[in-house]
């Protein structure tokens, strides 16, 4: 579902007050814009294809699966329907492709009902995207912040948050679970909304190094 501008407002304003830290990357970064992904297999195809590739890679890998199923959308039926020779063809590998029909083959099965998930707690939409072949708790997680706009997720082993709150809390190598929950402790129930400043703090020192060398 759409977040508010309430929902938004209030998240800042919490993590603002409870993180002296985090409260200088939300003045630099700006207003929190993350938008949701209401189509939710696309969002899982998405996250399967991006796994372990760049962010360049894999948009070019969409891009070239969306023209092999087009006029349709990317859908349980359209994957379903492609061989792996076919999804290999637009750059998707044998290990993904295998993942994207297990993904399909299960949705279509009703074994994932990505109708009803939205009415599930955090941890038991977990459970159920597991079930897929090449859907692991991080990938799960991306869904239920990007897709289903859940406020309260707090992705510990992303390397982008981990990366940011080393720079932002003087860890000299990255922290590890306990280290970054103690962190992240004070941003509940926004932790989705204080990663998502991390990414884009780390995005920020990005184009920054970018720019320093061009």
């Amino acid at each position: 579902m759409a977040l508010t501008r309430a929902e938004r407002t209030h998240a800042v304003v919490h993590l603002r007050g409870q993180d002296r830290v985090l409260r200088k990357v939300i003045d630099q970064v700006g207003p929190f814009t993350l938008k949701v992904e209401r189509k939710r297999f696309t969002m899982l195809v998405r996250a399967i294809i991006s796994q372990q590739i760049s962010t360049g890679a894999a948009r070019s890998i969409r891009r070239r699966l969306e023209e092999l199923v087009a006029p349709h959308e990317l859908t349980e039926a359209s994957i379903g329907h492609l061989s792996k020779d076919e999804l290999r063809s637009a750059g998707v590998s044998p290990q993904k492709a295998g993942y994207l029909l297990d993904l399909a083959e299960k949705v279509s099965g009703d074994c994932v009902n990505l109708n009803r998930i939205g009415r599930l707690s955090n941890e038991s939409v977990i459970r159920e995207l597991t079930q897929v072949k090449g859907i692991g708790r991080w990938t799960a997680q991306m869904f239920l912040i990007f897709s289903l706009g859940r406020l309260d997720v707090f992705p510990h082993d992303d390397l982008g948050v981990r990366s940011a709150i080393r720079e932002l809390y003087g860890f000299a190598e990255l922290p590890g679970k306990e280290e970054c929950l103690e962190i992240a402790a004070p941003w509940s129930p926004y932790e989705s909304v204080a990663s998502w400043y991390c990414w884009r703090l780390i995005d920020l020192t990005r184009q920054k190094r970018v720019a320093s060398v061009s």
